[in-house]
């Protein structure tokens, strides 16, 4: 993506909500090369920051609820979590959780669009996101998986004031122009039975390897490498615990 620090807008932080955590760690640490530094406070609820250096790319936690699925989040940062989440509200989206503070370091929200998938704000404070984007192990790219693409459109420009551009037929999502994510609508008739659903790409230097290294540790490839046209290689993974996730070569613009 063409966005390198946290903006109003922009995708600024993932999180894994998984029903293994140590296992989660262990995955992951060897896949992307990450640090795990866990909060040892009782009430942040064995919340795991992952680093690459000194820089915070993404977070791993337990559920909360055993009924919720395994899966990555993506937050979407505001200058202002209250006036946000009223305009979701305005919009045909519904406010689940906040907005609430966590301890100093931001607001929360968690939210779904009116299609029913789900994404969160943050209101950075002493935390303003990831520290990196675009490098190997980082969060690079997001795409939304939509049942109704003009729908979706018209909301997330309404909330966010996202550009909205295309590419053979691929909707691209930017702030400013600057291209973050992009959208993949499902024709009538053609629904996959996926839920509609936010999916984080990681940059990784090598696709192919990345993905044979996943399936060794447990993970599978739901979607095998694959280049692009006119676009980067890219794979789509699932972890042991059952979350999605994209990887794409770090060296090619998504």
């Amino acid at each position: 993506m063409k966005l390198d620090v946290p903006v109003p807008g922009g995708p600024c932080w993932v999180e894994l909500g998984t029903s293994d955590l140590a296992a989660a760690r262990r995955f992951y640490a060897e896949l992307f090369g990450w640090r795990c530094v866990t909060d040892e406070r009782t009430e942040a609820g064995c919340y795991t920051v992952a680093h690459l250096g000194e820089s915070a790319v993404a977070a791993l936690a337990p559920r909360h609820q055993e009924s919720r699925p395994v899966a990555w989040s993506v937050s979407f940062g505001t200058s202002d979590a209250d006036v946000t989440a009223r305009m979701i509200e305005e919009a045909g989206g519904k406010v689940l959780v906040g907005p609430m503070d966590v301890f100093d370091t931001g607001r929360f929200v968690v939210a779904y669009d009116p299609g029913g998938a789900a994404f969160q704000l943050w209101q950075g404070r002493t935390f303003p996101g990831a520290g990196l984007f675009n490098a190997p192990g980082s969060l690079g790219w997001v795409e939304l998986l939509a049942r109704d693409g003009a729908r979706a459109v018209t909301f997330y420009t309404t909330v966010f004031g996202w550009t909205v551009g295309t590419s053979e037929h691929y909707t691209r999502w930017g702030v400013g122009g600057l291209d973050f994510g992009g959208m993949v609508a499902e024709e009538e008739g053609q629904a996959s039975g996926v839920p509609p659903h936010w999916l984080p790409y990681f940059a990784v230097a090598d696709v192919d390897a990345s993905t044979a290294a996943a399936t060794a540790a447990g993970g599978v490839a739901l979607c095998r490498p694959v280049s692009v046209p006119d676009g980067p290689r890219i794979a789509v993974l699932r972890d042991p615990q059952g979350a999605e996730f994209g990887v794409y070569r770090a060296e090619d613009e998504p």
